[in-house]
């Protein structure tokens, strides 16, 4: 072949076309209607980063499944206490109270965690009352109590445990605490393990099990040590503490595996909830691996707060371009009309780029179903605003003004 050939050939080699970029993976419909209503179903924990709408949606996925004939009591950890607002409610507290909705088949029940009164009745419940009460008067146990990191996560995963136990409801949904991430509801139970089980929890038990006399001069030296950090008075507290604790360890193990593990069984189910926003789903994102490398059941993803236009017939370029056509007219109405023009424009873009951001994620997870939930046009303060998410939440796919599927924001692009 000669130089002129070969380089020719080349030539056409570097300008082939690329083929073509794979399509992007269609989204599975979230079935929320046949989950909440299937009588198998008996947990559903609502989950996923602060401020996306976790609460409202356990509540109205609550009441969806009243209406259809279940016995359901929601527990929230929101300390906003804007699902007792929404219910009706003047406060909630610790235990569940019966929420009147009026015409209902099944029964809706709601609470609020209180955590410390969490600890102090496990405790009491299970040491003498002796001892529980040495351990409720003793400072650190207060401290702990109430504001211990992952403390919140560990007693829902707590009363969750109860709850279950009790077989009183048929089903229990659970709106986990507003944390960082959200990972760290799964977490309260192994941290609380590894806490109990730390070096100097083991270090400030050692007296108490093999008494003061025979305490080692390096257990002597390590005390001098942290009472010059922490202060002696502290250091008495936390080793009057454990050792009151002591025989309790076991039943806080037994009981964090015990939970972890019936949110392993058939019957429970995840529902991951994100905005539309980067870093919601990044943490969504997060949390649908960490369930996959768990094996626990995951229903798929709500996407809340999202913004579908009312029209998806006209684009934003063409509606950009209208506003100005009207505008230069000078006809009677013209800015009006440019006005909601450029309004429609701002709603495409704005759906273009939710859409995008949904579509990114279901690359990376094909196997989640996704429902998506138009952003209301203020809180969520009644029973009728609740009940305008659940129908959102739970009516069927296809069943939209714009004939949109429920499981996209626009719709999807021909091919």
């Amino acid at each position: 072949m000669s130089q002129a050939t070969e380089a020719t050939t080349t030539g056409r080699a570097r300008r082939s076309p690329r083929p073509p970029a794979p399509p992007t993976a269609e989204a599975l419909p979230l079935e929320l209607a046949e989950l909440v209503t299937d009588p198998d179903t008996r947990i559903v924990v609502c989950c996923g980063a602060g401020g996306v709408g976790k609460t409202t949606t356990s509540a109205a996925l609550a009441l969806a499944a009243a209406e259809a004939g279940r016995t359901v009591v929601v527990l929230t950890i929101d300390p906003a206490r804007r699902l007792a607002q929404s219910l009706g409610l003047v406060e909630l507290d610790n235990e569940p109270r019966r929420v009147d909705v009026p015409r209902i088949p099944g029964e809706l029940h709601a609470m609020m965690l209180d955590m410390k009164r969490t600890f102090d009745d496990i405790v009491v419940a299970h040491s003498t009352p002796e001892r529980a009460q040495q351990i409720l008067d003793n400072p650190f146990y207060q401290a702990l109590s109430s504001s211990f990191a992952g403390t919140q996560e560990y007693m829902a995963m707590e009363k969750l445990g109860q709850l279950r136990a009790g077989d009183r409801w048929d089903l229990i949904i659970v709106d986990t605490p507003p944390s960082r991430s959200a990972l760290d509801f799964l977490d309260a139970p192994n941290r609380m393990s590894r806490f109990l089980d730390g070096t100097m929890i083991r270090l400030l038990t050692a007296p108490s099990r093999t008494g003061f006399k025979i305490a080692s001069a390096g257990f002597l030296f390590f005390s001098r040590i942290i009472s010059k950090i922490l202060g002696g008075q502290l250091l008495r507290d936390i080793s009057a503490f454990v050792s009151a604790l002591d025989t309790m360890f076991g039943g806080f193990r037994e009981r964090a595996t015990a939970t972890y593990e019936l949110l392993r069984r058939p019957g429970t189910w995840f529902v991951v909830v994100a905005t539309p926003e980067p870093d919601a789903l990044r943490e969504a994102s997060y949390f649908v691996d960490r369930l996959s490398a768990e094996q626990m059941p995951l229903a798929g993803l709500v996407l809340n707060r999202t913004h579908p236009p009312m029209t998806t017939a006209l684009s934003a370029t063409r509606a950009d371009g209208a506003a100005e056509e009207a505008l230069e007219s000078g006809r009677e109405g013209a800015e009006l009309a440019a006005g909601a023009l450029r309004v429609h424009a701002e709603r495409m873009t704005l759906a273009t780029r939710e859409q995008h951001l949904a579509d990114r994620f279901t690359s990376a997870h094909p196997e989640v179903a996704v429902r998506t939930v138009p952003a209301a046009a203020g809180d969520v303060h009644d029973l009728d605003g609740l009940r305008g998410m659940a129908d959102a939440l739970t009516g069927p796919d296809g069943d939209t003004p714009t004939g949109v599927p429920r499981r996209r924001v626009l719709p999807a692009r021909r091919r």
